[in-house]
């Protein structure tokens, strides 16, 4: 099969387009042909060797984000049918979305909203389900909170303004000037453009403070959040993990920390909210397989407008 692999820790340029054997499943797993995979920032922070992961095998396919059909069923799986259009997330650790085949843990797998393209599929389980699991589990969304998402014109980002205003809330997004119009576009009910404010020094209070793209500290967000209100970040930091600790301590204003974890559960109502029109993916470039090494290279910029997803067949 093609696939797009890396046999040593770089820039995007390690990337190789090649032939590499399919992978086998056991009797929890898919195999899935996949005609669409995306990109995460997850992705080429592996590559690049920074973190360095130890236990990371060489060489290896990057992209956790898949949807195709599928073509081969483990023994144990009862959800699926071969045949069955669907979509899912690979383990961080192990990849593997970037190649014509990949092996699918039927836990992470559902069946693809039918008014995606593969295209469009493939780029919600991670983005979409870290956006879902920071607002319901750690921000405890309500009707009528007042939140803000840091960083909303991204693939996190763009979702969790759409799913805290499935939630009720009233929204505000941090953003570039240029991306007003989008955001808005995704239901955002005010909107701040960073290059010309500073929203931890606004005199605004909310319930919840997402920073999907973990650029400001819990320290200072903290003066923004109301009495009981809780920051999220997506990445560890020292600030964040002291907070944590000590509000569960103390009470009062509170850090959390998402840990993704992928749930057929998640992506079930996701695809229920997506079918409805509540929630839609945002596509930003697609890109060939085998121009994966551009698609990581544009990732890296920090400027994509939504997602960057890769076509993989037809």
């Amino acid at each position: 099969m093609k696939a797009i692999l890396y046999r040593r820790y770089g820039p995007p340029e390690v990337l190789e387009y090649g032939e590499l054997p399919e992978p086998k499943i056991t009797d929890r797993q898919l195999l899935v042909k996949v005609h669409a995979a995306s990109v995460n920032p997850v992705d080429w922070k592996f590559r690049s060797g920074k973190p360095r992961i130890p236990f990371l095998k060489l060489p290896r396919i990057p992209g956790l984000d898949i949807a195709g059909e599928a073509v081969r069923v483990g023994n144990a799986v009862s959800r699926f049918k071969t045949g069955d259009v669907v979509y899912g997330m690979l383990s961080a650790f192990s990849g593997g979305g970037c190649a014509e085949y990949a092996a699918v843990p039927d836990r992470n797998a559902a069946i693809k909203p039918r008014n995606l393209t593969f295209e469009e599929a493939a780029a919600v389980p991670v983005a979409a389900m870290t956006a879902l699991q920071a607002m319901r589990d750690h921000g405890k969304i309500k009707s009528g909170d007042r939140v803000l998402i840091n960083g909303a014109s991204g693939g996190v980002g763009s979702f969790a303004v759409q799913i805290a205003k499935a939630n009720g809330a009233e929204v505000t997004a941090v953003t570039s000037r240029k991306n007003t119009d989008f955001v808005k576009g995704l239901g955002a009910d005010h909107v701040i453009d960073y290059t010309a404010e500073d929203f931890t020094k606004s005199d605004s209070s909310f319930d919840i403070i997402f920073d999907p793209v973990a650029s400001r500290s819990f320290t200072e967000c903290k003066p923004r959040l109301s009495p009981k209100g809780v920051y999220i970040s997506t990445l560890p930091s020292l600030d964040t993990i002291l907070r944590i600790v000590i509000g569960s301590i103390v009470g009062g204003k509170r850090a959390r920390l998402v840990n993704l974890g992928a749930r057929a559960s998640d992506l079930e109502l996701l695809t229920e909210w997506i079918e409805a029109g509540w929630v839609r993916p945002m596509i930003d470039k697609i890109f060939p397989l085998s121009k994966t090494a551009e698609a990581h290279a544009y990732s890296e910029t920090g400027h994509a407008r939504g997602k960057i997803t890769i076509h993989i067949s037809d």
